[in-house]
C-alpha cells in the first residue's frame, strides 16, 4: 500500500511553496558528511522528527548528505512509510482468508487475482485528498494518471477507472470550486488516456469541506505470465528512466503533505507542496512503450514514479532485488536545468517509470522508447554489493542500504482510546425522530430524499467521462457495479464496485467497516459476478488524535475480521490520514473495493425494471434500522444511533442467490438495499428502465419503515413470472427470506393505500438536483 497525507487546510488555498531542499555551501558528498558531523541540515522543514534523524545519522554512523537526507525526508514521511498505520495494517495479512485466486498480494503496486482462462486482472484505489483540494483539476487528473501506472507496472494494460469522491456541503461557495475541477480534471486525463470510467461514487458532507477525499482506482488485465514485479536483480543489469523528463513540480510533496496543518497558528500560510502537472498524452505513450517491452520480454524489474520520485524507485527497486544500485543523477533527463541533485530525487514530476534491464536488450528498449517518442535514459546498474549509491558530477552523494530507506522507517505506536463522546452519539437514536404520519407526509418524504444531493442522479457528473470507449464496458455508472468484457471470444468479465459509508462509520467504525465491505460486495454480486477479493482506501483524520487512532484501529479490525468471514482477502491499497480542519476530522471513511469475476458477461444483471409484469421481490429481512440513514439526514440533518447491523453470512447467502439466478435467467433486474433503502432503490430501477411499479406492504411492517429502513443483506429483484416458483424454491432450499412486493407496471411508483408520484415527476426531482448545484 501506498498513503496520502492530508493537513487541515484554509478554505481558500493560497498559491502552492515548496521548502528549501537541503544543501551546503559546497557539493554535499559523503566524504564531506564524514567530515563536518556539525553542518546543520533542515531535517525538521523536511517533516522528520528529531529521533527520526537522530535514527537517520545512527544508521549512516555519520551525518546524511542533502541527498541523502531528502531520501529520507519523503521515503520516511507518513506518506510513504506507513509509519502511523503499518502495526495495524499487519492484520490484513495475519487474518487473510485463504484464496487460490491470489497470485500477488500486500506489497506490490498492486494485487494481482487469477480469473481463469489464463487471464489475471490487477486492481487498485488510491488516494490524492491533499492536492485535489489545493489544486482540483491537476491534483484529481494526477490522481488517475497515478493509480494507472500503478497498474502497468504490474505488466497489465489498463482497462477501466473508477472514482469514489467525497465533497463538502453542496451549498458551499467553495464546493462548486473543487467539484468542478476535481471532475473536469477526472475526465480530461482519464478521456484522453481512453479508459473507461464504470464507476464510483459521489457524497457530499460539511465534514468534508476543508479536505475532499479524490480516490481513484483502476482495472488491468494480463496474462498470468505477464505479471511484472518492482525489484532491480542481475548484476550488471541497467537502469533506465523513460517517460517525462524531471522538472519541479511536486518537490517535497510526501513529506509537507505529512505536516500537522496547513495553517500555523499565527494563521500565517504554511509549507505547501507543489502539486503535480500531469500530461496524459505523455502517460497513453509511456503505457503503449512500456507494454511493447513487456511483450518482448525486456524487463527484469520495474516501478513507477509516483510519490517520492526517484528516490522511491531506486530505494525500491534496489531493496526488493537481490544486490546493490548505482546512479549517475547527472544522466537523468532535466526540463529545468537548475534543479539541484536533491530536488531531481525529490521532484514528483508524473509520467515516468524505471525499469531494470539486461545490457543485451538496453539497445531495444530504447529503440521502442523511441519508437513511442518516449525520452529513454541508462542512468544506473545494478551492483554485486547492498548498497544504493548515487553520483552527480563523478561525486559520491549518497550511500545507503535501501531497505533503511525504503522499508525501515519509523514504527509508530500511536496512543487510541474510545472518544468520549461516542457513547452519547449512538445514544443519539434516529428511531425517535418524528416520522410521516400519513401517505401525504410519506409521499413528501420520498420526494425529498430522491431529490437530496447524496441520493439525487450524478449524470451531470459521470456524462463528462466517457465509460464506452475500447467497446468493452459491459455495465457503468447508475449501475450496482461497473462490468468490463475481458474475452471477446468466451465473454468472461469482471465487476468492480467501491462503497463506503461515513456516516455509518462515525457511528460505529468496526461496522462501518464491515459495511462498506458489504455493500460492495453485495453491488458486485447483484450483477452477476462472484466476489472474489478486495482493494481498500482508508481515509482519517489525524492520527496524533487518540480518537482519531481509534477509528482507524477499529475500522482495520472490523475490515480484515470481514474479509475472513467472507473469503475475500485484501489485495493493497491504500491509507490518507490528516484528513482534518484544525480540530474536526472528516468522518472515518473507509472505502472498500470488490472485484468479482463473471464467466458470461451477456447474462449479467441490470438494475433497470424494464419489462411490465415483472414480479417484485424483497430478500432479506426490513428491520426497523435507521442510525446513519439517508433519511435521517435529509428530513432531520441528524447523526446518532448505531448503523444497521452486520450479518456476513447473510450477506454470503444472499451473494451467491443473486450469482446462481443471474447464471440460471431466473432475474432480469437486481438492485442492493443501501443508501436510502427500499424507495431509493426502486425509484432509480424505475427510472432507469423508465417502468413503473405497483408496491403493496406486507404484513406486519410499517410503511415507512419498509420505505426508509437501511438493513443490510436485502436487495430487490425483478422476476420474469415463468420463474416465480423456480426462483421461490431456490431461496427457500437456500433458507433465504424472501417476500413479494409488487409488480413493474405503469408509468408511477405507488405504495397501495399510501401514495402515487408519476415517474416524470421523480425523474424531475431525481436529475434536476446536481445540474441546478454545479451546471
Amino acid at each position: 500500500m501506498s498513503s496520502d497525507i492530508h493537513s487541515s487546510a484554509p478554505r481558500t488555498p493560497a498559491p502552492p511553496q515548496t521548502p528549501a531542499p537541503p544543501q551546503a555551501s559546497r557539493l554535499d558528498t559523503t566524504e564531506h558528511a564524514a567530515a563536518t558531523p556539525d553542518t546543520e541540515l533542515p531535517w525538521a522543514e523536511l517533516g522528520l522528527k528529531e529521533d527520526e534523524y537522530a535514527r537517520v545519522r545512527e544508521i549512516l554512523g555519520r551525518r546524511p548528505t542533502g541527498a541523502e537526507l531528502a531520501m529520507y525526508s519523503v521515503m520516511w514521511s507518513e506518506h510513504c512509510s506507513y509509519k502511523s498505520s503499518k502495526a495495524h495494517l499487519r492484520q490484513f495479512g495475519e487474518k487473510a482468508p485463504h484464496s487460490d485466486a491470489l497470485l500477488v498480494g500486500i506489497g506490490e503496486n498492486a494485487g494481482v487475482v487469477d480469473i481463469g482462462q489464463g487471464y489475471a486482472v490487477t486492481f487498485k484505489v488510491e488516494s490524492h485528498n491533499h492536492p485535489s483540494y489545493v489544486e482540483p483539476y491537476q491534483g484529481a487528473a494526477t490522481g488517475v494518471g497515478g493509480i494507472v501506472r500503478d497498474i502497468i507496472a504490474m505488466g497489465a494494460r489498463p482497462v477501466a477507472v473508477v472514482d469514489p469522491l467525497r465533497f463538502g456541503a453542496p451549498e458551499h461557495p467553495d464546493t462548486r470550486r473543487v467539484v468542478s475541477g476535481v471532475v473536469a480534471g477526472i475526465g480530461g486525463y482519464g478521456n484522453c488516456l481512453g479508459l473507461p470510467n464504470i464507476g464510483g461514487e459521489v457524497v457530499f458532507d460539511s465534514c468534508y469541506q476543508g479536505n475532499p477525499l479524490v480516490n481513484a482506482g483502476a482495472i488491468g488485465v494480463m496474462r498470468h505470465e505477464d505479471i511484472h514485479l518492482a525489484k532491480a536483480a542481475g548484476t550488471g543489469n541497467k537502469v533506465i528512466l523513460y517517460g517525462a523528463r524531471t522538472g519541479g513540480d511536486g518537490i517535497g510533496g510526501a513529506s509537507i503533505l505529512a505536516s500537522e496543518t496547513f495553517e500555523d497558528s499565527s494563521g500565517k500560510p504554511a509549507k505547501r507542496p507543489a502539486v503535480q502537472v500531469g500530461d496524459p498524452f505523455q502517460e497513453k505513450l509511456l503505457i503503449e512503450c512500456t507494454l511493447e517491452a513487456f511483450a518482448e520480454r525486456l524487463v527484469v524489474g520495474i516501478q513507477d514514479l509516483g510519490a517520492a520520485g526517484l528516490s522511491c524507485a531506486t530505494s525500491e527497486l534496489a531493496s526488493n532485488g537481490s544486490g546493490g544500485m548505482r546512479v549517475e543523477l547527472d544522466d537523468v533527463p532535466l526540463r529545468d536545468s537548475t534543479l539541484s541533485p536533491e530536488e531531481i530525487l525529490m521532484s514528483e514530476s508524473q509520467e515516468r517509470m524505471c525499469a531494470v534491464v539486461e545490457p543485451s536488450k538496453v539497445e531495444r528498449f530504447l529503440a521502442i522508447c523511441e519508437k513511442w517518442d518516449v525520452t529513454a535514459t541508462v542512468v544506473g546498474e545494478v551492483t554485486d554489493g547492498d548498497r544504493l549509491e548515487i553520483y552527480w558530477h563523478g561525486e559520491k552523494i549518497v550511500d545507503v542500504d535501501p531497505r533503511t530507506v525504503a522499508h525501515e522507517g519509523p514504527v509508530y505506536q500511536r496512543p487510541y482510546a474510545r472518544p468520549s463522546w461516542q457513547d452519547a452519539l449512538q445514544a443519539d437514536d434516529a428511531g425517535k425522530l418524528p416520522r410521516p404520519v400519513d401517505g401525504k407526509e410519506l409521499r413528501e418524504q420520498v420526494l425529498r430524499l430522491v431529490a437530496s444531493p447524496n441520493q439525487a442522479d450524478k449524470s451531470w457528473i459521470t456524462s463528462q467521462y466517457d465509460h464506452l470507449v475500447q467497446g468493452n464496458t459491459v455495465l457503468a455508472q447508475r449501475e450496482d457495479a461497473g462490468m468490463i468484457r475481458v474475452d471477446e471470444e468466451t465473454n468472461l468479465g469482471v465487476a468492480l464496485a467501491t462503497d463506503g459509508n461515513g456516516r455509518y462509520a462515525k457511528l460505529d467504525p468496526y461496522t462501518g467497516a464491515q459495511l462498506a465491505l458489504s455493500e460492495a460486495y453485495r453491488n458486485v454480486a447483484a450483477t452477476g459476478a462472484e466476489p472474489l477479493a478486495i482493494t481498500d482506501c482508508l481515509n482519517f483524520g489525524s492520527p496524533e488524535d487518540p480518537d482519531v487512532m481509534w477509528q482507524f484501529v477499529e475500522a482495520i479490525r472490523g475490515l480484515a475480521d470481514g474479509c475472513r468471514q467472507l473469503g475475500t482477502p485484501v489485495t493493497g491499497g491504500n491509507v490518507s490520514l490528516y484528513n482534518q480542519t484544525g480540530e474536526t476530522a472528516v468522518h472515518p471513511t473507509p472505502v472498500v473495493g470488490v472485484l468479482g469475476v463473471i464467466d458470461d458477461v451477456t447474462r449479467r444483471t441490470p438494475i433497470a425494471f424494464a419489462q411490465e409484469g415483472q414480479l417484485l421481490y424483497l430478500l432479506g429481512d426490513t428491520r426497523e434500522e435507521l442510525g446513519g440513514s439517508a433519511w435521517s439526514q435529509v428530513v432531520h440533518d441528524h447523526l446518532g444511533g448505531m448503523p444497521p447491523a452486520v450479518d456476513l453470512e447473510r450477506e454470503r447467502l444472499l451473494g451467491e442467490i443473486l450469482v446462481s439466478a443471474s447464471r440460471d435467467g431466473m432475474i432480469d433486474a437486481a438492485h442492493d438495499l443501501s443508501d436510502g433503502g427500499l424507495v431509493q432503490a426502486v425509484v432509480e430501477s424505475c427510472l432507469k428502465g423508465g417502468k413503473g411499479a405497483r408496491l403493496v406492504v406486507p404484513d406486519g411492517i410499517d410503511p415507512f419503515v419498509l420505505l426508509f429502513s437501511e438493513s443490510q443483506g436485502r436487495a430487490v429483484v425483478a422476476v420474469p413470472r415463468s420463474e416465480e416458483v423456480r426462483f421461490n424454491d431456490m431461496c427457500g432450499a437456500r433458507g433465504l427470506p424472501v417476500t413479494r412486493i409488487g409488480v413493474v407496471d405503469g408509468e408511477e411508483v405507488e405504495l397501495q393505500g399510501q401514495f402515487s408520484i408519476p415517474l416524470s415527476e421523480l425523474r424531475t426531482a431525481h436529475r434536476e438536483t446536481i445540474p441546478a448545484l454545479f451546471g
